[in-house]
């Protein structure tokens, strides 16, 4: 057997789909990831390094097809032409070999494999994607319980769109250069869910009332950053009667008096030994790190806790460095554009002495927007304003986008279809601003314009998400 026990590579969420003749993309499945080393003796690992060839003895079918090779993959099982996780569930839990046989043949699992990580014994995981995707072709056939993942090239949005319909859950963009870079999430992969989901660690629960008084009311939710838990705030929706029985019985064996979080007032809590992860859905987290609009969708008994982790749903920042100019301030500028396509400024951070800029383009994107952009530390710092800025006493919706750099106050043309934010662009107003004020939920400026000239202010919506603010012309 291969010496070396992989790491799944990760993939980092995305906001929303997009297209790229630099990404591949492929159905996100909605399964257990497994890494299938077709030696002798056959293995297929779990992420956590669970052994599951005995669960799934079908799957030995990878050692008809081919020989040497070790491959990345999904092990799902279909009805009706979906994967159903909870039959999944089930057979992944079995123990007795009986019963492993009956269900086997009542829910047939299938192993869908999507990449290459070693052949003949030689490590791939440095080559690019499509050389391994190459590789791959080359070294398996396909069987009645082993397929090849299809992709698609750079059609990412419609791709999107077509898998939606069919009633699946979200594609997975890849970079066509990409490494296989073992137990990252690094951003070469990313994956598009129509609902934001992030797998958390089960802390504790409230009491139940009325129907579920006698079991519990609301999951305490976290994640771990370097290692020391983050509290993501409560789900008390999504479950099944079956589940809360389930779970139930899971959280009478691991009671604790051990508090790892402060308890919201007016709730009685049980705490419990981080050692139960689910799956959650959201509509966004906010600027405290709380979910919002969350719902339980399921038990991950295949995932460890200490791989749910918060850049799951930020990305952790770098700590600065003693030039703050040296902080990567515009990575997310970069990783959404390809500037061999686009005409915009590519991401550098520069620094200015003079006094600060401020510029506003009128960006005729999906819809009509204006662009407010103000340069400080190095960057242009940026809000989309939907409705143009205002001009008396009216309020403005303002949403904060990334940082731009400092090029772009110059930037006027035509962002290409298929790219990041396409449109034609034109400056509306520039000139220069003095701060009287720069908070974290608050920002009032002075502008001296071309055509905008006076007191403006920003204030963060907080009761929204946390790029809402509200953007007002301030009495002089």
């Amino acid at each position: 057997m291969s010496r070396h026990i992989y790491k799944p590579m990760l993939a980092k969420v995305a906001a929303e789909a997009f297209s790229g003749k630099d990404w591949i993309f492929e159905v996100k499945w909605d399964g257990f990831r497994a890494i299938a080393y077709v030696e002798e003796p056959f293995s297929l690992k779990s992420r956590n390094e669970k052994e599951l060839k005995q669960n799934f003895p079908e799957l030995q079918e990878l050692s008809k097809l081919s020989e040497n090779i070790v491959v990345d993959g999904e092990i799902v099982v279909m009805r009706e032409g979906k994967p159903d996780f909870q039959s999944l569930l089930e057979r992944g839990k079995t123990v007795s070999t009986g019963e492993i046989q009956r269900q086997s043949s009542r829910a047939l699992a299938v192993y869908i494999v999507f990449d290459i990580l070693e052949k003949d014994g030689k490590p791939l995981t440095e080559l690019p994607l499509t050389e391994r995707k190459a590789i791959l072709q080359e070294s398996l056939r396909e069987g009645s319980n082993v397929l090849l993942c299809d992709f698609i090239e750079a059609k990412g949005e419609a791709y999107f769109q077509s898998v939606l319909e069919k009633g699946l859950e979200g594609v997975v963009a890849k970079r066509k250069d990409s490494q296989y870079e073992e137990g990252l999430r690094t951003g070469s992969w990313l994956k598009i869910k129509k609902l934001k989901t992030c797998d958390c660690v089960i802390f504790g629960y409230t009491r139940g009332s009325e129907s579920r008084g006698a079991r519990f009311g609301a999951l305490l939710l976290g994640v771990y950053d370097n290692g020391k838990p983050v509290y993501l705030g409560k789900v008390g929706t999504g479950f099944t009667q079956e589940m809360i029985r389930t779970l139930t019985g899971k959280f009478e064996k691991i009671k604790t008096d051990n508090a790892l979080f402060k308890s919201e007032a007016g709730d009685v809590v049980t705490w419990l030994e981080p050692k139960l992860v689910c799956e959650v859905a959201y509509q966004v987290a906010t600027r405290e790190l709380r979910l919002r609009m969350a719902r339980f969708k399921r038990l991950r008994d295949d995932k460890p806790p200490e791989q749910c982790t918060l850049d799951q749903i930020v990305e952790v920042k770098k700590p600065f460095a003693d030039d703050p100019a040296e902080e990567d301030k515009l990575s997310e500028y970069a990783k959404k554009r390809r500037f061999e396509e686009t005409p915009e400024p590519k991401a550098e951070v520069e620094k200015k002495g003079s006094k600060p800029i401020f510029v506003i383009q009128e960006h005729h994107a999906r819809a009509l927007h204006y662009d407010f952009r103000l340069e400080k530390d190095g960057v242009l710092k940026s809000w989309a304003v939907p409705k143009g800025m205002p001009e008396s006493d009216e309020k403005r919706l303002a949403v904060e986008t990334e940082d731009h750099p400092y090029a772009y106050r110059t930037f006027e043309g035509t962002i290409p279809k298929g790219q990041y934010g396409a449109g034609t662009v034109k400056i509306w107003d520039k000139g220069t601003y003095e701060a009287k004020l720069w908070e974290n939920d608050k920002i009032e400026v002075t502008l001296d314009g071309q055509r905008l000239k006076g007191r403006y202010v920003l204030v963060r919506l907080k009761r929204a998400g946390d790029k809402d603010w509200l953007l007002l012309k301030g009495k002089e």
